[in-house]
């Protein structure tokens, strides 16, 4: 089922007409040497380890997600690591991609995302929705141009770096983490929620309010967070700190809840890992120096995900997760 742009009913303001968008769904089998790596893809297939996914687990549709990305290298240095991240998500065939921000180092500048980026990440760029980092706004030439001007459209579908898009039952809801201090943002989110129709809501963002890495906790989310859980959102995805991490429900304040919302950390997807400082409460898995996919499986009622590593091999595991 191809994404739907969002309507909004009688919400006519310029906040709830912000850019609700389509993605083409790729088709077909394909045969290609991406990161050194000769992959075969068969038409409709998303999975990247070597057996079948439970019949369970295919239903829906298919998403990946990773930050932190695309380091100043390429596929020539056998170090260089998302040439090998680009190769699962080429293998893996999602309906889309999202991206938690820091897409490309150091500095993201436009003329490193063509010479790097493009190079790995760009071949799903049409159906990539990116959200920025802190490292989009060290552009020399102006905080996010480079970003801006290699994404276009794509990031800034209304003019503005946050928006939301529609697939099967789920809203999604891509935010600017460098600019949840601007009221604009939030009353955009009080009303894009509002109008909702879905059941199911996920949302992704670069900065972490939860983490248990070097960056650690980063409270400017957590007005976003009690938004989202709020109307029953269900399921966050970030990055920032350089690893991969997943939470149990939870309120803002850090507490165990069952009407909370699952954190899901994956900054695992180019550049390099980052330790773990103090873990955190209700963190159920952590893994650094593993650089891989966060590889989404949604259905109409719910969602689980595995963690793959550039190996082809799962490295984690979620629980299961009924929308509320």
């Amino acid at each position: 089922m191809p994404l739907t742009p969002r309507t909004t009913g009688s919400r006519t303001n310029s906040r709830t007409r912000k850019a609700r968008l389509g993605i083409p769904i790729a088709a077909g089998a394909s045969l290609a040497l991406v990161g050194g790596v000769l992959l075969w893809s068969p038409a409709g297939e998303a999975d990247a380890s070597p057996a079948a996914a439970p019949a369970a687990a295919r239903a829906g549709f298919t998403a990946v997600a990773a930050g932190d990305i695309a380091e100043q290298c390429t596929a020539s240095s056998s170090s260089c690591k998302h040439p090998k991240t680009a190769a699962l998500v080429k293998q893996i065939n999602p309906s889309f991609v999202m991206t938690m921000g820091d897409n490309q180092y150091d500095d993201a500048r436009l003329k490193d995302f063509q010479k790097y980026y493009d190079k790995t990440w760009g071949a799903f760029k049409s159906k990539t929705r990116p959200t920025p980092g802190n490292h989009e706004s060290y552009d020399p030439a102006g905080a996010f141009k480079g970003y801006k001007s290699y994404f276009g459209s794509v990031a800034y579908p209304d003019g503005e770096s946050y928006y939301s898009f529609d697939q099967g039952n789920w809203h999604f809801i891509a935010l600017d983490s460098n600019k949840f201090d601007d009221d604009e943002q939030i009353d955009w989110l009080k009303d894009d929620l509002a109008a909702n129709s879905k059941k199911c809501v996920a949302a992704y963002w670069h900065h972490p309010l939860f983490s248990s890495g070097e960056h650690g906790n980063n409270p400017v989310g957590r007005p976003v967070w009690k938004l989202l859980q709020a109307n029953k959102a269900e399921l966050v995805l970030n990055g920032h700190d350089h690893h991969y991490e997943r939470f149990a429900p939870q309120n803002a304040d850090g507490k165990a809840d069952a009407n909370g919302i699952v954190e899901v950390l994956g900054g695992m997807g180019g550049a390099n890992p980052y330790d773990i400082e103090e873990v955190q409460p209700n963190s159920q898995k952590r893994l650094t120096d593993t650089f891989g996919v966060v590889k989404l499986n949604f259905t109409d009622t719910g969602f689980s995900w595995n963690l793959v590593g550039t190996d082809g091999s799962t490295k984690d595991t979620s629980p299961s997760y009924s929308c509320r």
